[in-house]
């Protein structure tokens, strides 16, 4: 009777300390926007997935592909260094130097659209002008949309992140079903998705704007140049490293079309979806808060090994068991839920999930690596995964068929995110034993 009344206490007591922690309410704000965004894309998806082809998600795959590859580097990374200073004055500078890199990136992504448009289409798989100004217009939203969401987590803004899911979700998904029921193909989930963007953007500005009439007058140009030089890994190897991660990840969609055909290429684009969306529901929350959290760790001179061994479990754990059911029944799920013409995508999935499992596992890996600046070993490390998984699809596609080329990527991603999580891991340990020997031997000395 002691033991369940002691344990009844403890149970009381962890659901106190829950509920006073600031990093759990804003975790349960932002994710009960990014559930209700996730519950209404899925639902859409349902419509979705029967107004349009593999076809349509082939070309759609595509051209996200190159706006992802883009987008990884339009703000040079600098907006995730809007976290790190300590005064407000060097963050809204920072953010000032994230959307003139914007501008420059999107004035570059123009001149590459005059000069060879064959080839830009001819990669997107698109055909007509259309197709390159949405290019420049999605590039831009992009940028500005990273930046202001950076300045939002920095805030602590939450609620209008949240808010902002629940935007993209609803104008992209209803505005694709409407493109649908017009038949207009690839170019009506382009436009959805774009529209989508703009008008979360322009709900996270509010946010910005209000900031920017207290502090507008701290913009300086000589500060935004030297604050942009002392963050200056940041472009080199953050952003390097988040342009050969888009590529590692947008390659497949490119090379199983060249291989296998854009409806092949849009069952693999459509099964990344479904399977991202669950993990969306957790990352996107997670990801905003844990990244402000850590940050804050770090300034205040915390140990930060302890909430990354926490939350990188928390995940596996998590992740396991939908895994595991995705693993054996994915095949049957898509062909009952979406409709006979996307079983293919479900083997895919089934494929898939082992990479994606460990892949949802890594975030406190990627956010951690920013926080202790350790972007160039990491850039290394992408490189080298880059070239592992080009060089399975080449082979995969010159002697494999389809699904055993994606099982085969699958593999090697799952084996390269866990010794990324590995190596992080390992780093972060380094640091503080060696970051406490210094303050013992300090101490030691003073006395």
């Amino acid at each position: 009777m002691r033991d369940i009344r002691a344990l009844n206490l403890q149970l009381k007591n962890i659901l106190v300390r829950l509920r006073k922690s600031s990093f759990v309410r804003n975790i349960l704000v932002v994710m009960s926007g990014t559930a209700m965004a996730q519950v209404i894309g899925f639902a859409l998806t349902l419509i979705i997935s029967r107004l349009f082809s593999p076809y349509d998600f082939g070309v759609f795959g595509s051209f996200n592909s190159v706006v992802n590859i883009i987008a990884a580097g339009v703000t040079l990374n600098y907006t995730q260094a809007i976290m790190l200073p300590k005064e407000k004055d060097d963050a809204i500078n920072l953010f000032a130097v994230s959307c003139l890199c914007t501008a420059m990136v999107a004035f570059l992504c123009l001149i590459c659209c005059i000069v060879v448009p064959t080839a830009l289409n001819g990669l997107m798989k698109t055909t007509g002008l259309w197709a390159l100004a949405l290019l420049i217009v999605s590039t831009t939203i992009s940028g500005f949309n990273e930046a202001c969401q950076a300045w939002c987590v920095r805030v602590k803004s939450f609620k209008r992140t949240s808010a902002s899911q629940v935007i993209r979700s609803l104008s992209s998904n209803g505005t694709q079903i409407g493109f649908g029921y017009l038949k207009t193909g690839a170019a009506g989930l382009i436009a959805g998705s774009i529209l989508a963007n703009i008008l979360a953007s322009l709900n996270l500005s509010r946010v910005v704007f209000r900031d920017l009439g207290a502090l507008h007058r701290n913009i300086r140009w000589k500060r935004m140049k030297q604050l942009a030089k002392d963050y200056r890994d940041f472009p080199m190897y953050s952003a390097s490293m988040d342009i050969v991660n888009s590529l590692s990840l947008g390659l497949p969609v490119l090379l199983l079309t060249h291989f296998y055909g854009i409806a092949v290429a849009g069952a693999y684009a459509f099964g990344i979806r479904i399977l991202s969306t669950p993990m969306g529901f957790v990352l996107t929350a997670l990801r905003q808060v844990l990244f402000q959290k850590a940050a804050e760790t770090h300034n205040d001179d915390g140990r930060l090994m302890p909430l990354y061994v926490k939350i990188t479990s928390g995940l596996f754990a998590l992740a396991f068991f939908p895994s595991l059911v995705f693993f054996i029944w994915a095949p049957q799920l898509f062909a009952w839920v979406f409709g006979s013409q996307w079983q293919m995508a479900g083997e895919f999935a089934r494929s898939l999930v082992l990479w994606m499992m460990f892949m949802f596992c890594n975030l406190p890996a990627v956010l951690f690596a920013r926080i202790i600046r350790i972007q160039r070993k990491l850039c290394v490390f992408d490189i080298i995964l880059l070239s592992a998984r080009a060089t399975v699809l080449i082979a995969g596609g010159m002697y494999l068929s389809a699904v055993n080329t994606i099982m085969l990527i699958s593999i090697v991603g799952a084996i390269m995110n866990i010794i990324f999580i590995v190596i992080v891991g390992f780093t972060l340990m380094k640091k503080e034993v060696n970051t406490e020997l210094s303050v013992i031997i300090n101490n030691i000395k003073e006395q």
